[in-house]
């Protein structure tokens, strides 16, 4: 799955037909990453956070350090948006 496609759909999210099809992009991304080994740091991938746990936690962690993307900025006033954005955080901030 590629970083490019999956970026291009999570700028595509306006509703919840476009989420579903950016999480569904999301998990195949998560499955080719599965098939990598890990760096010397725990990457796969561009995948950070390899457990449940560490993946919401490095999105609340995002949430909480942009005031949910307000910072950088601008915030999205689409919630759909706002999660698809929650969800990738989850896959790389740290």
């Amino acid at each position: 799955m590629d970083d490019q496609r999956l970026f291009e759909s999570l700028e595509a999210v306006k509703d919840e037909h476009s989420f579903l099809q950016f999480v569904d992009l999301l998990i195949s991304n998560r499955e080719a990453a599965d098939a990598l080994a890990s760096t010397v740091d725990g990457h796969q991938g561009e995948w950070a956070n390899q457990t449940i746990a560490s993946f919401l936690e490095a999105a609340s962690a995002w949430a909480n350090a942009s005031a949910f993307g307000e910072r950088p900025g601008p915030k999205s006033d689409n919630p759909w948006q706002l999660f698809a954005t929650f969800l990738w955080a989850g896959r790389g901030y740290e």
